[in-house]
């Protein structure tokens, strides 16, 4: 068995994975992009634009933290749905403290009761986020009724409202209490990562927000992405061609749009973002193909990444 102690004079590090939960849209991704300070995670005012765990590292010069923004726990209506229920599962299983994330401007739904009863009994810290003040009418009555769901807990509870989105000063001091109470472990990723998705993952999830964002109706949630080649030019130009998947002949046509528009402005939006965050000019390729129900079919969903 390998001694994962450190040696006498190294400097004691501590590490932790925090898994951040809550129903669809209520901010979980932004939280995670906020405590980076930088964008992993992709998000869209449309609910479950998070389909798998994404996970955000945070390190110091002696703490690491591993966030793991998982999917909005939801009822789910396909094979895609018990996939993203089954991430929040997984990701609960096996963390060092749990981020609860409700959207302060509604009071709780059936949804919020699901994430409560998977949170109420868990043995480590859990952490009630109040996301969203600024847009609440009523944030202290409705934090209550958040914090009654819990009721009967018996391990660790803290609770903090804030706005994840213009809230730089809430989001540090919550950052700097999760980090407080990391175990003595060594670090579980190389230092100067924020994420431990590849970069193909990565570009693949910023065009489907891109594709979220102007796709209406239900057809973003028949709409999956992927990257396929990436290469880098002598001169620096970032080469990127892509695919976005749908279920039917006819989604094909309203996601590229007459004459082409809808598609080159989801590739433009999409080139925008990958640009400002590589600091490098990109040329995107983008197709769309048809795989009929590829989100009932388990193996179109492993070919896509959700396994």
């Amino acid at each position: 068995m390998t001694d994962l102690s450190p040696t006498p004079g190294e400097p004691q590090t501590h590490s932790g994975f925090v898994a951040i939960v809550g129903k669809p849209n209520v901010g979980k991704s932004t939280l995670l992009n906020a405590f980076l300070g930088t964008k992993v995670a992709p998000t869209s005012p449309r609910p479950q634009t998070t389909r798998r765990g994404v996970r955000g590292i945070y390190t110091t010069a002696d703490r690491q933290l591993v966030f793991v923004d998982t999917p909005g726990v939801h009822k789910p209506k396909d094979a895609l749905g018990k996939y993203m229920n089954s991430e929040v599962h997984s990701a609960l299983a096996d963390v060092d403290a749990v981020v609860w994330v409700v959207d302060l401007r509604h009071p709780p739904t059936d949804e919020d009761r699901l994430v409560a009863n998977q949170v109420r009994d868990l043995p480590k810290p859990l952490f009630l986020v109040g996301n969203k003040t600024d847009a609440a009418k009523y944030p202290d009555e409705a934090m209550k009724l958040y914090a009654a769901l819990l009721e009967g807990r018996t391990a660790d509870l803290s609770e903090t409202t804030l706005s994840a989105q213009n809230n730089t000063g809430g989001v540090m001091a919550l950052r700097e209490q999760i980090l407080d109470l990391l175990p003595e472990n060594p670090f579980f990723y190389p230092q100067g990562g924020a994420s431990d998705q590849s970069r193909e993952m990565w570009a693949a999830e910023i065009i489907r927000e891109e594709a979220m964002k102007k796709l209406r109706d239900e057809l973003p949630y028949a709409v999956a992405t992927r990257v396929n080649t990436w290469t880098e030019r002598q001169d620096g130009l970032q080469r990127i061609e892509g695919e976005i998947v749908v279920e039917k002949n006819a989604h094909k046509g309203m996601v590229i749009g007459a004459g082409g528009k809808q598609l080159r402005e989801i590739g433009q939006a999409a080139r925008k973002q990958l640009e400002v965050f590589l600091n490098r000019k990109v040329y995107l390729g983008l197709e769309v193909i048809v795989i009929p129900g590829w989100r009932e079919d388990e193996e179109a969903l492993r070919e896509l990444g959700y396994e």
